[in-house]
């Protein structure tokens, strides 16, 4: 039921904020971002690519918390590299933010997977 609330909470939502634990300090640290969904999952660009910190904290610690309206979410990521992969999450970027969308993630190096099951 959770998953399905979760969900519900996502339609019409352009961010989401993702809780991730940091690398050094152990800490709960939240940001917010923008995200596709295609299908169970939920796709996510950091905005300076692997130098982003919430993207360094994924590296060590994969576990991440979503939340939309009020509803959260928790689950492991998985970090994605292939160029093809991440072009594909970029496609599906451009479609909900528009064809300009890329000019806001000046590094595509990295991509970030999150299933929603």
């Amino acid at each position: 039921m959770a998953q399905t609330d979760f969900r519900t909470a996502l339609q019409g939502s352009n961010e989401i904020e993702i809780t991730v634990t940091g690398r050094t300090s152990g800490r709960s640290l939240s940001y917010p971002v923008w995200f596709a969904l295609d299908g169970d999952k939920l796709y996510l660009i950091p905005v300076r690519g692997s130098d982003t910190d919430w993207y360094k904290n994924l590296r060590k610690t994969p576990t991440i918390r979503l939340q939309a309206s009020g509803k959260t979410f928790t689950t492991s990521a998985r970090l994605l590299t292939d160029q093809t992969q991440i072009g594909e999450v970029l496609e599906k970027f451009r479609d909900k933010y528009g064809r300009n969308v890329q000019s806001y993630y000046p590094k595509l190096d990295v991509a970030v997977e999150v299933p929603l099951t």
